[in-house]
């Protein structure tokens, strides 16, 4: 091996060393932002899921008032309620599960009380920032523009 060799090894081998850091940074960010979009996709994903489950919540909700017998309709007395509704000789479900908040993976739904202790709305208790902040019309329910997911009560629009 002669002189000169040696040298110029030793300098490639400098060049493969800063290639292969740069090939680990260029890696570590593109998986940071494939990281950052799927979380983001997550997140809407959640909100898609909240908006569906309180409308059918608002739904079941409207269904229990509304088929009230008499004048003086009612509202649940829990969530329960909408699951088995024994007002009736025949049981009736205006709801098939208790569905958890998609947003805090819980059960624990805030909920907006009429005048006479029924409940007339759910709502998330999770204080994040939806993506979605306008105002939206849902098929049983109207949401406000809300800075936060605990914001949007899913009341049931009853005549």
């Amino acid at each position: 091996m002669r002189r000169g060799d040696h040298h110029r090894s030793t300098r490639q081998r400098g060049f493969t060393l800063v290639f292969a850091l740069f090939a680990i940074a260029a890696a570590a960010a593109g998986a940071m932002l494939l990281a950052t979009q799927w979380t983001r996709d997550m997140q809407r994903e959640k909100e898609a899921e909240l908006l569906r489950v309180g409308d059918l919540y608002a739904q079941a909700i409207a269904s229990y008032y509304q088929t009230s017998s008499g004048s003086v309709k009612r509202y649940p007395p829990d969530l329960q309620s909408l699951l088995e509704d024994r007002r009736y000789i025949g049981l009736r479900r205006h709801l098939r599960a208790l569905y958890a908040d998609p947003v805090t993976d819980s059960t624990d739904w805030g909920m907006v009380r009429a005048d006479d202790g029924g409940i007339m709305g759910v709502y998330s208790r999770s204080d994040a920032q939806p993506w979605r902040r306008i105002a939206a019309r849902l098929d049983h329910s109207d949401l406000p523009a809300a800075q936060h997911y605990s914001e949007w009560k899913f009341i049931a629009k009853v005549q």
